[in-house]
């Protein structure tokens, strides 16, 4: 049985309860509080407990996960609720963050969490695993014989070979077979998930938005099951940022993984399991016509299309939507301001940011980058392919060329093909009317030291 809907809220909360007062809104002078959106990605392991699993912690300053755990995990949460203006996107650099609403910030930890989870596993060498991720080639001498069969196929299909000639697949990390995924918002995520909620709030239920072309914002009531911008005040700088609904929507078919973090980890198993709201913010028909496979996503459903998908480790995992009686204590409430900080927390680091960077940085200072920013990313992903001595094979290949190419060269590179393809059929059959956000893509990853990454 899944845990229950109110135990992976509590996972979050209790989460973020341990973080110290800085990473929380403030009581302000006026008697006024300040309100942030939470999101929090939670993990489980669907086995039968052992006798030390009782003891394992919660407290996300562990960073020990050698232990198999069936209890509940909190693997990233964050809060936030902003995005870069359109005109900011060309000096990001890589640096900054284009959108740390809290959902999107929380899938981009749990990104870090893994290649911090795969960093941990390429130090120890071949072999180790923690609790939520394993090494995809085994060559030891207890290895199954079916699975050094799959992994044998595998490679004859085209996967990576190593320097040794022994089975290697592309993605050289898994999670666990059993393990499974939920996610915890404190409020409906933006755009069409939300939109009845948003409705109910007006005093004149008339729209004050009329966007005859291209994605609407908040307004635009008339207007259900289609792509929006992140919602904003009418005098707010334009954003090309697709509100959280869309995001999620689009994770149900890519995973939840970014296209780098693809680069170390099989998508199959990194797609989420179920998204748990607060009861009074979850209305069950926004939530069926956004996510749902009777939906706006009924379109990628096929049998033939999801096939296609398939062989490239991705397809269509719509996630369930549960409710919980557990409220936030930063919830939006009348008179609250809004807080302008956001801040994210896994097992091995956690980050005050203001504006898409550190806090007590300039916006376009690259010494203010997050940890969970493009650059520090792939830097990362960079280290762990030096780590696990691969600096031969085509993933390292491809990293190394970043010294020369931009990231928009390497998102066109062979390897992100079936992601790209799986994306672009999602845009033009499911979420109409999806306009990219370009602009961050003309900088190359330099060939300084990762270590610190």
């Amino acid at each position: 049985m899944p845990p229950h809907a109110d135990a992976v809220a509590d996972c979050v909360l209790a989460g973020f309860h341990t973080l110290p007062a800085k990473f929380k809104p403030r009581n302000l002078a006026d008697a006024r509080r300040e309100w942030v959106p939470l999101a929090g990605i939670v993990l489980s392991r669907e086995r039968s407990p052992s006798p030390s699993d009782s003891n394992f912690p919660l407290d996300l300053t562990d960073t020990h996960h050698d232990r198999p755990s069936n209890d509940l995990t909190c693997a990233a949460l964050a809060t936030g609720m902003k995005c870069l203006p359109q005109t900011k996107l060309q000096s990001a650099g890589g640096n900054v963050l284009h959108d740390w609403h809290a959902e999107v910030l929380a899938i981009r930890a749990f990104n870090r969490f893994l290649v911090d989870e795969c960093a941990e596993l390429a130090q120890r060498g071949l072999g180790g695993e923690s609790a939520w991720v394993r090494w995809r080639r085994r060559v030891d001498d207890e290895v199954e014989p079916k699975r050094l069969n799959e992994l044998q196929q595998d490679n004859e299909a085209g996967a990576v070979p190593s320097k040794d000639g022994a089975p290697w697949q592309e993605q050289p990390f898994e999670l666990h077979e059993d393990v499974c995924i939920d996610m915890y918002v404190s409020d409906a995520p933006c755009g069409d998930a939300s939109m009845e909620l948003v409705m109910a709030e007006q005093d004149d239920a008339t729209p004050w938005e009329n966007v005859a072309d291209g994605m609407p914002g908040r307004g635009n009531f008339d207007r259900l099951g289609v792509v929006r911008r992140k919602p904003a005040r009418p005098d707010a700088p334009a954003t090309v940022s697709k509100s959280c609904s869309d995001k999620l929507a689009l994770k149900q078919c890519t995973s939840l993984l970014s296209g780098p973090t693809s680069l170390l980890v099989c998508p199959e198993r990194c797609y989420l399991r179920r998204l748990v709201l607060p009861f009074e913010r979850c209305v069950p028909t926004a939530t069926q016509r956004a996510f749902g496979k009777d939906g706006r996503m009924k379109p990628v459903t096929g049998a033939d299309l999801q096939s296609k998908w398939e062989q490239d480790g991705y397809s269509f995992k719509p996630f369930e939507v549960a409710t919980t009686s557990r409220r936030f204590a930063y919830e939006k409430t009348p008179g609250a301001a809004a807080s302008n900080i956001s801040v994210f927390a896994t097992p091995y680091r956690r980050e005050v940011l203001i504006n898409g960077v550190l806090q007590g940085r300039k916006q376009f200072d690259p010494k203010g980058a997050s940890s969970v920013s493009r650059r520090k990313m792939l830097h990362g992903i960079a280290g762990i392919l030096d780590e696990i001595g691969q600096q031969d094979s085509a993933l390292s290949d491809l990293l190394g060329k970043l010294g020369e190419q931009t990231h928009a060269w390497l998102k066109s590179e062979a390897m992100f093909l079936g992601r790209q393809a799986v994306k672009e059929d999602v845009r033009t059959l499911a979420l109409k009317g999806w306009e990219r956000n370009v602009g961050d893509g003309d900088w190359s990853l330099d060939h300084e030291a990762h270590a610190g990454a």
